[in-house]
């Protein structure tokens, strides 16, 4: 993921690059109805078929930044849970009970990390530690585990709060402590509802106390991810999701977040977004959610501060039988059979100034295909994506390493802009951009000859606005791009928008709530509802962008037409080559202010209707403001 910086001149670029449709050639409307409503006349040629188009144009991207994985995906509800930061200093989100004196971080004897919290009991008085900020719902249940050591006689306290009041919490008595550290399961129910709950941990009586570490998951948590954003997930049905970044990865080993025992995974600071990355997602838990899921893995290697040889462990790791050396540690962390992961992302963005381990392209063509030869000597079947960026990054990545990649990569955020209908052609016009790029690579260069190296644009978006929101014209935007890169099915085969949770979401989730963003939606109504194979349209369009494909058996035409203006439009297609049995249904998504946009907790304000059509396809409505996939039975 590009930072900041950066996303300013794209967003030029963005609005530099506006071609004609080359799929759809359109003139003026065929005229006005009674209504007053444009009519718009195409024609649809069924029997002129274009590339099918590749199901992982819907792929996804998660990286840990933000509350993408931490507070989106996984279920973990306390932050900083094995004690990185000192109790009490400003970035821990622990306080201390009581005296603050009763509360030392100790290093020797640490759990895991480098410090330990140790709590000095005070006769009656309560000393201890706790955490707020926690978000409860009234009844439902929660589920955790605390680590504890200690000498003397203390009795220790945790407890569940959601109110003032004395009866306002809920306590678990843990009555002895040894000197050695001993795994208590928790398990509350939440008296009341509030975004500001607490987890107290105290205790009382003479002696110390160690808290090695403490969980707290809702107790709906699948496999430890949250429950309500796992639902919304299956419902995206992302055929494939790119992890773990993004500019994360160039500062991250991955042997960092494996260990059978998540508590004993050590905390470090994340290298690239200044936040603290606990290891209790690592690639075992991404496997284990690709599976929940429903989707494919594609691994991304660190081409920044990583090495070669780290990277074909990992690949031994992931796909290595129980004869190798990762993969007995796969299966002693619990995952005897392979993963078999196929899609693997050699690094990420090293042409960027911002990125860890940037170095120049000239030495960057060396270690990329040090990268993919030791890589494919642990596995030659697997599919690597080499780092591209059009312009000369592409020219030497393609020249010099183009027998070590089988897809090449493209990144493009774009601004917003207060036109809605220049915001919306954005994203399209980037996508042409690289097409015609890659386009004229294939012609230039001697390297490709023979070879079919499609692109991989594994992030796209735009640069999210006020608290990271997307407005329905944003989701204009995601379905004209979508259009652009079904017209260029040849040669775009991977999209992967990111990010999928809370970062430029699709997902958007509170402490309690998930919900589709606007672009979510996109995405998910695409995915579930357009075809396979575009089909050539010609005509007018009056403002709208058109495409056409068949269901994969050809027994449903579809027809998606994305309006961005304030005006209604009637379209008029007359369809070469079938014949509609009369048997027409829309899904859309429309509203009357493009500013909309769904928020956690609350009633969406842009969903995904249907409509059954009645009559023909003769006349096809289309609302201002609007996304529209007509789905047309064949006979």
């Amino acid at each position: 993921m590009v930072r900041t910086s950066y996303i300013n001149h794209i967003g030029f670029l963005c609005l530099a690059v506006l071609f004609l449709i080359p799929v759809c050639t359109f003139g003026q409307t065929a005229g006005t109805n009674a209504g007053g409503i444009e009519r718009v006349s195409i024609t649809i040629d069924t029997g002129k078929t274009s590339a099918e188009i590749s199901p992982y144009i819907y792929g996804q991207f998660i990286e840990h930044l933000g509350r993408c994985i931490y507070g989106g995906i996984w279920a973990e509800m306390l932050a900083d849970r094995k004690f990185f930061y000192a109790v009490g200093e400003d970035k821990s989100p622990w306080k201390a009970v009581g005296d603050n004196s009763c509360v030392t971080m100790v290093q020797e004897n640490s759990y895991v990390g480098k410090q330990t919290p140790a709590v000095k009991a005070n006769g009656d008085r309560s000393c201890g530690i706790v955490q707020g900020s926690l978000g409860l719902v009234k009844g439902k249940k929660y589920v955790g585990r605390i680590i504890l050591a200690g000498t003397g006689d203390v009795k220790i306290e945790v407890s569940l709060i959601w109110g003032a009041g004395q009866n306002e919490r809920q306590t678990i008595t843990i009555d002895t402590v040894t000197e050695d550290y001993t795994k208590t399961p928790l398990g509350f129910t939440a008296g009341g509802a509030t975004d500001d709950g607490r987890l107290e941990i105290v205790g009382r009586g003479t002696g110390t106390f160690h808290v090695g570490t403490v969980s707290l998951m809702p107790a709906d948590n699948v496999e430890g991810m949250r429950a309500d954003t796992l639902k919304l997930l299956r419902q995206l049905d992302s055929p494939i999701y790119r992890w773990p970044g993004g500019n994360f990865v160039s500062g991250y080993d991955w042997r960092d977040g494996v260990g059978i025992d998540r508590d004993k995974r050590p905390p470090k600071k994340n290298l690239a977004w200044n936040g603290l990355e606990s290891n209790d997602f690592g690639i075992d838990e991404f496997m284990t959610f690709c599976r929940l899921a429903g989707t494919e893995p594609a691994v991304t290697v660190n081409t920044g501060f990583g090495d070669a040889f780290t990277a074909a462990q990992e690949i031994e790791y992931c796909n290595g039988g129980g004869d190798t050396a990762m993969g007995k540690w796969r299966a002693q962390n619990g995952h005897p059979g392979p993963y078999n992961v196929k899609w693997w992302f050699v690094g990420n963005e090293m042409w960027g100034k911002w990125q860890l381990g940037q170095m120049q392209l000239k030495q960057y063509v060396i270690k990329h295909n040090l990268f993919a030869e030791a890589m494919r000597k642990v596995d030659a079947s697997i599919k690597l994506i080499a780092i591209g960026q059009t312009g000369a990054w592409d020219e030497q990545m393609l020249t010099k390493c183009a027998d070590n990649m089988d897809l090449v990569s493209e990144h493009f955020y774009c601004d917003r802009n207060k036109s809605v209908t220049q915001h919306v052609r954005q994203i399209p016009g980037r996508v042409r951009r690289i097409v015609k790029g890659h386009r004229d690579y294939r012609k230039r260069f001697g390297s490709l000859e023979g070879k079919d190296i499609r692109i991989a644009i594994d992030e796209w978006n735009y640069w999210s606005g006020e608290k990271g929101r997307y407005y329905l014209m944003d989701a204009l935007g995601i379905a004209e791009g979508l259009h652009e890169m079904f017209r260029n099915s040849d040669i775009v085969y991977m999209a992967n928008y990111a990010q999928t949770v809370n970062v430029l979401p699709a997902i958007s989730t509170s402490k309690t709530d998930a919900v589709f963003t606007t672009n979510g939606l996109v995405l998910k109504l695409y995915r579930q509802y357009f075809g396979q194979v575009p089909v050539a349209i010609d005509g007018d369009r009056k403002g709208m962008d058109i495409a056409a494909a068949w269901s994969g058996n050809r027994d449903v035409l579809t027809v998606a037409a994305v309006n961005p203006t304030k005006y209604k439009f009637e379209i008029v297609p007359a369809v070469k080559g079938a014949a509609l049995r009369g048997e027409e249904q829309l899904h859309f998504i429309s509203g009357s202010d493009p500013m909309a946009f769904n928020e956690p907790g609350q009633k969406p304000q842009v969903k995904i209707e249907t409509e059954q059509l009645s009559g023909s396809a003769e006349k096809l409505a289309v609302r201002p403001l609007s996304i529209n996939i007509y789905v047309l039975s064949v006979r």
